[in-house]
């Protein structure tokens, strides 16, 4: 963790005068492993954001919501998380193949608390964590580097309303998304997915599909 600072952090960080601040918080907070303190606030979590990057050098910001226990704390260095049905394009997964940094945050809107964990990503489609995940694809384990707790305070104190009804349930079939019924994207589908509009009630449009999504609807 010695790396964790660059040339442009220390610049600022002499500027703002908190150079002997950074340096304090990285020897306190700072961690490699998942502590008993992290655990359950970790595998109580039913969404986290995960930062990748693709082959341009852009990071790829993504919202992965699921059942409560969506990340799994396999041992003290190493997380699992499951990939369900997503728009095909597969911009995480495939961005985690290309390159294996990673970063997650996982935050409780209602406490509020959050905690950041930067690692090393790798893909397994034939996980045995599958078996434990109905309607995923994939398994992707992180191999810890830094994991550590964030300040809260401007975290906006929200409450939850209701959970998503496409997370994949033991025993339920999952809803089809609604922008699957887009007439632009019906020649493009997979196989699998052919005949879907026609199940749901007719082809949209794709203005029709953003008036649904701005409605809740999507």
């Amino acid at each position: 963790m010695n790396d964790l600072y660059s040339l442009e952090h220390r610049q600022l960080q002499d500027q703002y005068d908190t150079r002997n601040l950074a340096d304090r918080l990285q020897q306190v907070i700072i961690e490699n492993q998942v502590s008993d303190q992290h655990r359950p606030f970790i595998e109580s979590r039913d969404f986290f954001f995960l930062t990748t990057i693709d082959h341009r050098g852009y990071p790829t910001c993504s919202y992965k919501g699921g059942n409560p226990g969506l990340v799994r704390v396999v041992d003290p260095q190493t997380l699992a998380f499951p990939s369900y049905d997503g728009n095909g394009m597969f911009l995480s997964m495939g961005n985690i193949q290309g390159n294996a940094k990673i970063g997650l945050l996982f935050i409780d809107f209602e406490t509020p608390h959050r905690i950041r964990v930067h690692g090393d990503a790798g893909i397994r489609p034939n996980d045995p964590l599958l078996a434990e995940y109905p309607g995923a694809e994939m398994i992707v384990r992180v191999k810890i580097s830094e994991i550590f707790i964030n300040c809260p305070r401007y975290i906006h104190r929200m409450s939850r309303i209701q959970t998503s009804k496409y997370v994949p349930q033991e025993g339920k079939e999952t809803p089809v998304p609604q922008w699957k019924r887009i007439d632009a994207v019906q020649d493009a589908l997979p196989a699998c997915d052919q005949g879907i509009a026609e199940k749901l009630g007719g082809t949209i449009t794709p203005e029709e599909y953003g008036a649904m999504v701005m409605n809740g609807q999507g």
